[in-house]
Order: structure tokens, then C-alpha cells, then sequence
């Protein structure tokens, strides 16, 4: 169930195993949040924007027998993105919307490392060297989280763990006993570039306050890596994955509405064991049933020996599985934290924006507080009973900066330029729910226009804007099943990440899987695409902690413990 990233890819990978596979999506097309929308001549990404973790992508492509570079034209952004700094808010005036014309802070990062240590030490004497030794310890953590623990199914942890990773240990800890932010301040002087290190956690749904200093490995990604774009915008890579789930032999139902999942009680055998019919993962734990295939609105049901949600976490736990069955009951989500949601402002904007990089981040002064706002602590502004950053701390992308009149289908008109504006928001499925509710959205979404057009110096962007959009939470509810509308999935704190978070296989039903950024490893796309291989790790009874060798031989689920071919309905 569910054709987003995590359910194209465990389809695919399924397929390839030798499985029959039947995707079923309940929209029109493939994509899930990794959307694409065509409005008045422009065309928008309506999800993910930033392509990160390129070898992850280049490994799932590989594990298929294809490369990336068959499909995927990616373009190296330089500048990676541009930075907008607030600075001091002249009394009298809450909105930064409505500062007048003064000075900002704008940094460049860009894919020379050299130059931006320079940068650095430029803005703040010392920092350069401190942020250079930073990025090579994040390095040090990426590799080791890419090599132990993102490609295990933590059935066997002692398995991710050998020499290398004992000698970290005393590391290791204190990078999850600490926060992000605490990491940081540690290491970094200036409180600007504090939150350059810090605006990942957005990606992981949450707060550099709240996430563990772990994930201060995503620093290696934009510092050390760069940052590339697929031109054609992000779309392009769920129509690659599309194509080659199709050549697998994967079948494609979409407007196929899943909701429910069909379970049968478990046959038990004299050693308590579940009946030979589940699969070999959970032949080793006793299930109290078995998931026969899913059921259709319209009725119709689809059997299968083996199914796949990569649908919202907690929509399969409380919607699609009977209560008896849910590993996750309703009763259990209230102590979990769902982490952000978004607005979003899709705009077509009249003229040219060259003040605006292709990635552009805008960065207030009260970060914490602007944080506390989003996770429903702060003293800002209000919407209904929910408080929301103004001014606030945002991101925005201008894809038609590289997509433009150059690329077989540009982003915007000639003489235009397309915006997809992201605020982080509180998770609340009313947010955008009522026409007042929009109404307030509308106007907030003019506040945030007006404030990166003075922050970036641009005159009149509101006024230019020539058509747009403006999606808040209750989209993401509405649309993708999302728990409380948030716009990633379930946030990354320490009880939510790792060996922590919910596992991609249920603990009552045999034969049921998970799959997306509910479950492990997290959120973005590449997780999913790692979660989609834990599927198939789990299937063949595989417990190391290193990805799968490439390429995947065609059938290569028959070496599992599963005689019989399978029927999926992956989703």
C-alpha cells in the first residue's frame, strides 16, 4: 500500500527477488510526498527538494543492475545554498516582515570546502578551523552510521557492532547523550554559523534541541559532499524508480484506495511456533496472526502471501490493521512525538530573482524560540489555539534557477521564475482544515513572502507574484494519511531513531512489513530507499548490518526460507 519512495523502491526490490508484486496507490500517479505539480505554466517539486546521500541512491539503482547516471542528469549547485541572517528587531516592530532597509548577513556555502572555511573565519576569527575539524568528525560519524547502523534491521545488534565501533563507544555515547544544539555550541563560537550546523534537524522532523548531536553527521553532506540537483526537478527520481519497478515485472494500480489489511488468526504449532506459512523473519517470534492481503474502498480484495505498507505508520497501526492486531494502538501514539508540519507557498513570481541561490535558507535571530513556536511552546503569533514563528525561520527553493528555458521543460515561463517556500509548522491536522482556517494561512503566507523579499532585498516579491498555492498541515492529513499532518513523518529524537524506532515488521502479524519514513532508519528519502532493503533483509533472514551486495541476483528471494513464490502487495 502506497506508491511514495519507500513503496516504488521495496517493490522493485521484491520483483527483482522473484516475488509477484501488485503496487496499489491511492492517487493518480506514483510519488507519495516526492510530488510534482504543473499550475499556469510553472512546475513545482511539492515535496523533498535537496538531494542528499547520493551513494544510498546510487546503491538502490545498483542493487537493480542500473545507475543512477542512466536516468538521473545530476547538476552540482554551486553556491550549495545561500544563508540569510536576521539581525537585531527595531522596537515596535514584532514582524520581521516589516524591518525597514538595513544591513542582513548573507553566506554562501559553496562546494569549494577551502573557500568556505575562509568564509567562515571571515565572519567569525577562529571558527573557520573549527568548523573545518567539525566537518571531519562528521564525516567519521556518517561513515560509521552508513557502515553499522542505517542498513540493519537490529534483529541481531550485536552484529553492527565489531572493533571498529567499540573503540567510538566512549564517542558514540556522549553523541546520544547530548543534544545537536549542545554539540554546536560546544564547538562553534558564532551563533550564525551555529545554526548552519544545526538546520539539518529539520530534515529528521525535528529541532537541533531535541535530536541527538549523532546527526551532526549531516554536516558532511553539505560541507563536504555538495549538494546536486536532478534536473527536471526531484520528480525525475520517482519516475526512474516507476520505470524500473515496471521492467521488474511489478503491476501499478493506482486510485486504489487501501483501507484495511486483511489478518487471519495464526496457526500455532505444538512448539508454539507460527504455522509454517509465515515468513522467516517471523517464523523466529510468536505472532497472534497473518496478513492474507489488503481490502480495497470499493470493496475488492487483493490477497497476498506477504504485504508491504510503506503507507503513514500511524495510519496502517490505527485505520488499517483490526486494534487486536496493531503492534502501535491508538492509546500508544500519544506518547510519541509526530515532530513538524509545514506550510508551503508555491509561487510563480513575474521577473527574474537572482538574489536567490537555488537553495536558500533564512535564519531568525531567536532560534530556539523559533523552534519552541513549532513544536507548539512558543509565545509568537496565533492560529486558532496554535502558535506559530513569526517572523520565521524558512527555506526556499528556486528550481528554476537550474531547471530553466535551457532543460526540455523548464519551471517556469520565460521572463518568470517558480518559489516553493517552506515554513516549518506546527503538527496539527486543523491547520488549513476550514476556509477560516485557510484564510489565516493565506495571510500568514503573505507575511512570509514579505519577509524574504526584505531580508533577500527583493522589491515587491509579493506584488510580482502572478499564481500560488498555499498547503498547510490538514494537506498532508488530508492527503497522505499523516499522523497529525506532519509533513516528514514521526521526528527523530533519541527514543525515535535507530534501534528505537518502530521496527519494519510487526511483532503480532506474520508477514506483514513496513516500509517509509515511519519506520527505521527515519525520514527522507534516502531512509526510505534503505527501509525498502530491509524489507528484503528481513525476508531472507539476512542480519548484518551492511547493505546488500550489488547487483541483486533475479530471484534471489528463493534463497530465503520461503519455498513458495510470493504474492506482495507492497505498497
Amino acid at each position: 500500500m502506497g506508491g511514495g519512495i519507500g513503496g516504488l523502491a521495496t517493490a522493485a526490490l521484491l520483483a527483482r527477488g522473484g516475488a509477484r508484486v501488485t503496487l496499489l496507490e491511492r492517487h493518480e500517479r506514483v510519488g507519495g510526498r516526492a510530488g510534482t505539480l504543473d499550475v499556469d505554466g510553472f512546475r513545482f517539486d511539492t515535496g523533498p527538494s535537496w538531494y542528499f546521500m547520493p551513494e544510498v541512491f546510487e546503491h538502490w539503482f545498483a542493487l537493480l543492475g542500473e545507475r543512477v547516471e542512466d536516468h538521473l542528469d545530476l547538476v552540482p549547485l554551486d553556491p550549495s545554498y545561500r544563508v540569510f541572517f536576521e539581525r537585531g528587531t527595531p522596537t515596535g516592530q514584532p514582524d520581521g516582515a516589516s524591518h525597514p532597509a538595513r544591513a542582513r548577513t548573507v553566506l554562501d556555502v559553496t562546494r569549494d570546502a577551502e573557500a568556505n572555511w575562509a568564509r567562515f573565519d571571515a565572519l567569525s576569527p577562529g571558527d573557520g578551523e573549527r568548523l573545518r575539524a567539525y566537518a571531519a568528525e562528521s564525516s567519521e560519524a556518517y561513515r560509521l552510521a552508513l557502515d553499522h547502523f542505517l542498513y540493519t534491521t537490529f534483529e541481531r545488534p550485536d552484529r553492527a557492532v565489531d572493533a571498529s565501533v567499540l573503540r567510538r563507544l566512549p564517542r558514540l555515547a556522549a553523541l546520544l547523550g547530548r543534544s545537536l544544539a549542545d554539540r554546536v555550541e560546544r564547538r562553534v563560537r558564532d551563533p550564525r554559523l551555529r545554526q548552519v550546523l544545526g538546520y539539518h534537524a529539520v530534515f529528521l522532523g525535528s529541532s537541533p534541541y531535541r535530536v541527538p548531536a549523532l546527526y551532526s553527521l549531516m554536516s558532511h553532506l553539505d560541507l563536504v559532499e555538495g549538494v546536486r540537483f536532478p534536473r527536471g526537478g526531484m520528480y525525475t527520481i520517482v519516475e526512474a524508480m516507476e520505470k524500473i519497478a515496471r521492467s521488474e515485472g511489478v503491476t501499478i494500480r493506482t486510485a486504489s484506495d487501501v483501507v484495511g489489511i486483511e489478518v487471519s488468526p495464526a496457526a500455532v504449532s505444538p512448539d508454539g511456533r507460527t504455522s509454517p506459512r509465515a515468513g522467516a523473519g517471523a517464523s523466529r517470534r510468536r505472532t497472534q496472526g497473518v496478513a492474507t492481503g489488503v481490502r480495497l474502498r470499493d470493496g475488492e480484495v487483493v490477497p497476498a502471501d506477504v504485504v508491504v505498507s510503506a503507507a503513514d505508520l500511524h495510519h496502517t497501526q490505527t485505520a488499517l490493521l483490526p486494534p487486536t492486531y496493531a503492534d502501535l494502538p491508538a492509546s500508544t501514539w500519544e506518547d510519541r512525538g509526530p515532530g513538524i508540519s509545514a506550510l508551503l507557498i508555491l509561487a510563480g513570481v513575474r521577473g527574474d530573482l537572482p538574489e536567490l541561490a537555488h537553495h536558500s535558507l533564512f535564519f531568525t535571530e531567536d532560534w530556539q524560540g523559533n523552534f519552541a513556536d513549532v513544536l507548539g511552546h512558543g509565545p509568537s503569533s496565533e492560529v486558532g489555539t496554535l502558535r506559530v514563528p513569526t517572523p520565521a525561520s524558512l527555506y526556499v527553493s528556486r528550481t528554476s534557477a537550474t531547471d530553466d528555458a535551457t532543460v526540455d521543460h523548464p519551471a517556469a515561463p520565460p521572463g518568470h521564475e517558480n518559489l516553493f517556500v517552506l515554513v516549518p509548522f506546527p503538527a496539527d491536522p486543523g491547520l488549513g482544515g476550514t476556509p477560516a482556517s485557510q484564510a489565516a494561512l493565506e495571510e500568514l503566507a503573505d507575511g512570509y513572502l514579505d519577509q524574504v523579499g526584505a531580508w533577500a532585498g527583493i522589491e515587491d516579491l509579493r506584488g510580482r507574484v502572478v499564481t500560488r498555492q498555499v498547503l498547510g498541515p490538514a494537506h498532508f492529513a488530508t492527503e497522505f494519511s499523516s499522523w497529525r499532518g506532519t509533513a516528514l513523518g514521526m521526528e527523530h529524537t533519541l527514543a525515535q531513531s535507530a534501534m528505537f524506532r518502530p521496527p519494519g515488521a510487526s511483532r503480532k502479524v506474520a508477514n506483514l512489513y513496513f516500509a517509509g519514513a515511519g519506520t527505521a532508519p527515519g525520514v527522507g528519502l534516502p531512509m526510505c530507499l534503505i527501509s525498502a532493503e530491509l524489507v528484503a533483509k528481513r525476508l531472507l533472514g539476512e542480519t548484518s548490518s551492511r547493505p546488500l551486495p550489488t547487483p541483486l541476483r533475479p530471484g534471489f528471494l528463493a534463497a530465503s526460507r520461503r519455498p513458495e513464490r510470493l504474492r506482495g502487495a507492497a505498497s
